[in-house]
């Protein structure tokens, strides 16, 4: 079972480069982030015309979730993340496809730094956490994939002190990623990679795509009953260097046999 994450940073601009992805990359799931597009503007035709089933919790702006299958349609479990009633972004979906629970995360910016946006994403985090925490007692198979907008050490972004004052490398950001991830669930590309400089996400300013100034903010974590069946790990690399890219690539796992 191949699944990857894609935050596709508008689908509706960038939906020839999404569709030519799924047609060469065959992921059985693959998660969306960033849609940019409301509930009833997310191109549904043009993905089942690509062989996808699809769920997702459309919103304008910056927000925008999906999680895209075609090993049989998606069953919604969720639509948002529990712990805030209030919250009203479109950053979380999760939905049991083919035996395994699997949600598409858009975690927040959080920049500036200090600030409201800031405090918004780390109270994020710890409600993803918490709500990892039950989804790990519950015993099913589970994948939480998507944009954590946390680059988890140094060895997740090219050497620089251009980016020190960012929300995404900030020791309290890093520090609720590894809350997250505690003992209980893999961080699939960095397992399959141990010391290996591999980035996700290259912004669009400063030639950085082009000098590789990466960073890695999209993960794939696999609750400890799935990590014996990890076969392989990567990124979809030269996604990014398309006309009209997103400026994330594609990460994906295949899974094997339990």
């Amino acid at each position: 079972m191949k699944i990857a994450t894609f935050n596709i940073n508008g689908v509706n601009k960038r939906l020839a480069n999404l569709l030519a992805w799924l047609k060469k990359a065959q992921p059985d799931v693959a998660c969306l982030q960033e849609l940019k597009a409301e509930q009833n503007a997310f191109p549904q035709e043009a993905i089942a015309g690509a062989g996808y089933d699809a769920a997702w919790k459309g919103q304008r702006s910056w927000n925008g979730v999906a999680i895209l299958s075609r090993v049989g349609e998606p069953v919604l479990t969720r639509t948002r993340l529990p712990g805030d009633p209030s919250d009203e972004q479109a950053r979380y979906i999760e939905a049991a496809v083919a035996g395994v629970l699997i949600a598409s995360i858009y975690a927040p910016n959080g920049n500036p730094q200090p600030g409201p946006k800031f405090d918004y994403k780390l109270a994020w985090l710890e409600r993803l956490r918490k709500h990892a925490a039950s989804l790990r007692k519950s015993g099913a198979p589970v994948v939480l994939a998507g944009d954590f907008n946390v680059a988890p050490t140094d060895l997740d972004i090219y050497p620089t002190s251009s980016w020190d004052d960012d929300a995404l490398i900030q020791p309290e950001s890093r520090a609720a990623f590894r809350r997250i991830v505690g003992r209980s669930w893999t961080d699939a590309l960095r397992h399959m990679h141990p010391n290996e400089r591999i980035y996700t996400f290259w912004h669009y300013r400063r030639m950085r795509w082009q000098r590789d100034a990466g960073l890695r903010l999209d993960h794939l974590l696999l609750s400890r009953n799935l990590r014996g069946q990890l076969v392989e790990a990567g990124v979809d690399r030269e996604i990014r260097g398309l006309e009209g890219a997103s400026d994330h690539a594609p990460v994906w796992i295949t899974l094997g046999q339990a």
